[in-house]
């Protein structure tokens, strides 16, 4: 049933026609499953192949003579040398180094970049990008106009290939196309994604997503692709060790913290945050935890080293594909190292976890 105040994508009629259990998401009813349910899509992805509605994601435009000046400004990573169809991952911080959004940026040409930012934060990121805007640049929401969808799994390639031409799909990771024919229909096309897996994201007009989604699912039939919820869509980032913001980072953790220390370039000349992160110290840090005794890890749960208090857990579940209950938590950075043997406190019982490297899960 519908909820007041809920927005719905332009898929909502495919997903109650595909038996999706729709419920609300960051203000959109949206498939948290379908009925094969969230284990049977998980493994889709893992073996054959996904497909996700994310119209629900923020797209900004950003274009002008002084764009990438205000994209270096505003985001940790360096985007100097982002080439014509390249993407590049950063986190957005405050004055204060705290994460007010991640995000991606695709490079349509000299002045004009494509920015994806995550649903919740949409309305905020574009305040936020307008209030720091300087010289010649204009920022655009067309959040509105946009679907996206997300092919993912090893059998991705060969599902889009049946609708666009070979030449036309991108080929390297993180790398994209513009204005691409799709069946007849024009589509910005990128090699990125949420899963782990190999796959491409697909962006086009809303009022053509429901044609798209309904071809996808039937050239893909044959190679066993299935329709996706934010369930197997949330399983699949966590045992890939993907963070979420809300989750591994917010306006009160640095990206340093968040262990994105690779996308933040301190060497690239002043960007907003940058100060408070050069004066910080790394007190904390994230890490990946297996548990090993009985129970599954949820987030905001106490990680303890004996009786010593040292973090909480950002994220946690049972990892499908692993067949593993696994988390992630930010803890004291010279707490613990890979290897401890830890317990979090479930519900006020002790479940035993190790320290383990991320990602859980690597393709």
């Amino acid at each position: 049933m519908e909820k007041e105040g809920l927005r719905k994508t332009p898929l909502y009629e495919e997903h109650v026609r595909c038996g999706g259990k729709l419920v609300p998401f960051a203000g959109w009813l949206l498939p948290v499953q379908y009925e094969a349910g969230v284990l049977t899509e998980h493994m889709a992805v893992r073996s054959k192949c996904g497909l996700f509605d994310v119209s629900h994601m923020g797209e900004i435009l950003c274009q002008g003579k002084d764009a990438l000046a205000n994209l270096n400004r505003l985001l940790t990573n360096d985007y100097t040398s982002l080439a014509d169809g390249q993407a590049r991952y950063s986190p957005m911080c405050n004055a204060q180094g705290g994460v007010i959004d991640d995000l991606i940026v695709y490079k349509a040409g000299d002045g004009d970049y494509f920015i994806v930012v995550n649903a919740a934060n949409k309305d905020k990121d574009f305040a936020w990008m307008c209030s720091q805007a300087q010289g010649d640049v204009v920022f655009s929401d067309r959040s509105a106009d946009i679907a996206q969808l997300a092919l993912q799994g090893p059998a991705a390639p060969d599902i889009i290939s049946r609708l666009v031409a070979a030449e036309s799909i991108p080929a390297a990771y993180y790398s994209c196309r513009f204005n691409v024919p799709m069946d007849g229909v024009p589509a910005m096309i990128s090699r990125t994604g949420y899963t782990g897996e190999d796959g491409f994201e697909i962006y086009l007009a809303a009022g053509d997503a429901p044609r798209i989604w309904n071809r996808l699912l039937a050239v893909g039939k044959e190679y066993g692709l299935c329709p996706c919820g934010l369930g197997a869509r949330d399983t699949l980032r966590l045992e890939a060790a993907m963070p979420l913001y809300g989750h591994e980072m917010d306006e009160e953790v640095s990206p340093l913290a968040a262990g994105l220390k690779m996308f933040v370039k301190m060497d690239k000349p002043d960007f907003i945050g940058k100060a408070a992160l050069a004066a910080g110290t790394l007190t904390e840090k994230r890490i990946g935890l297996q548990v090993t005794g009985r129970g599954i890890v949820r987030e905001q749960q106490d990680v303890y080293s004996g009786d010593r208090r040292v973090g909480r857990t950002t994220s946690g579940t049972y990892a499908p594909f692993l067949q593993q209950a696994v988390a992630m938590a930010r803890v004291q950075a010279d707490a613990v190292t890979v290897g401890d043997r830890l317990t979090v406190d479930v519900r006020g019982r002790r479940v035993a976890v190790e320290v383990v490297k991320l990602p859980f899960y690597k393709r």
